[in-house]
């Protein structure tokens, strides 16, 4: 089993209606989490633009802790304590410990593909910051800063089928969301890419046309958006060198 580090910010929402609340504001379904599981989701503007990813996970019927990135801890607890209204619910910061674990069955699901999160095992890191770095590149898992911030739509980032739920009731942005699922379409996605060496920042290029841009590289790898019309077989330029898709991820592979 190997075993990295993640670093995270962690809000606690309890009481009576801790449910409801968070049922009212996340994309994704809380209600049909039982004690112990954990879903990811996004907190939304109006406009569907992203505020926060979370992962969501119930402690017990009125227990649940909000697991966000370090630097966006205080922005989910404002928006949660401003939004409860007169909803009976505690709303505080927590201190934990979070590893992410592989080829594993402990610990509880997360936003990052093929890993499941343990709080405070004890367990010590066996991969390094790269290595992770490296997978998360490879499962195509969009960080906080690289690639989601508030002018990344979700769907873009490949976040519909893990972090929204089109059959739960209104949370903010859901109109939007929905509107773009059932009958629109985005002009990018986020891909993986072989490559020969690039870095964030790098520009994609089919012939003299720029078709997107690298978010994230480690050697010989990289992620990054592209528009959708590019063919994945396209003979592409990326940064100094030249790359090439590989084949997008099924929504049950991520």
């Amino acid at each position: 089993m190997d075993v990295a580090t993640r670093e995270r910010a962690y809000v606690r929402v309890s009481g009576p209606d801790a449910q409801t609340h968070l049922q009212n504001l996340v994309s994704n379904d809380v209600e049909s989490l039982q004690p112990g599981d954990a879903r990811p989701a996004l907190l939304l503007t109006a406009k569907a633009r992203v505020v926060a990813p979370v992962v969501v996970l119930r402690r017990g019927a009125d227990d649940f802790l909000v697991l966000t990135e370090p630097p966006l801890g205080e922005i989910v607890r404002a928006l949660l304590a401003r939004m409860r209204l007169r909803l009976r619910c505690e709303i505080e910061p927590e201190q934990h410990e979070s590893v992410l674990v592989f080829d594993s069955t402990e610990g509880f699901t997360t936003d990052f593909a093929g890993a499941r999160e343990l709080l405070d095992s004890g367990l010590a890191a066996t991969i390094d910051d790269e290595e992770l770095d490296r997978r998360r590149i490879e499962a195509g898992v969009p960080r906080w800063g690289r690639e989601i911030d508030d002018r990344v739509l979700p769907a873009e980032a490949g976040l519909e089928s893990t972090h929204i739920s089109f059959s739960k009731g209104c949370y903010p942005g859901q109109e939007p969301i929905a509107r773009q699922h059932y009958r629109g379409k985005v002009n990018r996605r986020l891909r993986v890419l072989d490559v020969e060496s690039a870095g964030p920042g790098d520009e994609i290029r089919l012939g003299e046309k720029v078709v997107g841009r690298v978010t994230s590289a480690v050697p010989g790898l990289a992620l990054g958006y592209v528009r959708v019309e590019v063919d994945d077989d396209a003979d592409l330029a990326v940064g100094a060198g030249r790359g090439r898709l590989r084949p997008a991820l099924r929504d049950d592979d991520r």
